[in-house]
This record gives structure tokens, C-alpha cells and sequence, in this order.
């Protein structure tokens, strides 16, 4: 896999990246790693707030509405 970015992304990322003593890859697939698991966790959090949220839109109004 390719990954083309804007250079300003790509030189931010290697600025960090000589900072911490890491390379850009293992810092790429850190934050996927990191987006895959908060956008499961997200999902996991959407599904039964939904639901809670259409069972009890009448205790979620704001009073006066």
C-alpha cells in the first residue's frame, strides 16, 4: 500500500516522528489502529443510545418544549 499525503501532513508527521525516535510507519499504523478501535467502540456506544434515546424522547426533551 501507497499512502500519499499533503506535505504539510507528511512533514508534521516526520517532525513527530524524529521527535519520539519513531518511524512514520509505525506511527501510521498506530493512529489506524487507534481510529479502528475507537470507531468500534463508537459504534458499540451509538447502537443502545439510540435506542434509549427513542424509548425515552419524552424524558430527553428540554423542559419547557
Amino acid at each position: 500500500m501507497n499512502l500519499r499525503m499533503p506535505e504539510e501532513l507528511q512533514a508534521a508527521l516526520k517532525q513527530r516522528a524524529e521527535g519520539e525516535g519513531r518511524s512514520m510507519r509505525a506511527m501510521v499504523i498506530q493512529a489506524v489502529e487507534w481510529y479502528l478501535v475507537e470507531e468500534a467502540d463508537r459504534a458499540t456506544v451509538r447502537k443502545p443510545g439510540a435506542k434509549y434515546a427513542s424509548k425515552h424522547a419524552d424524558l430527553l426533551r428540554r423542559p419547557g418544549e
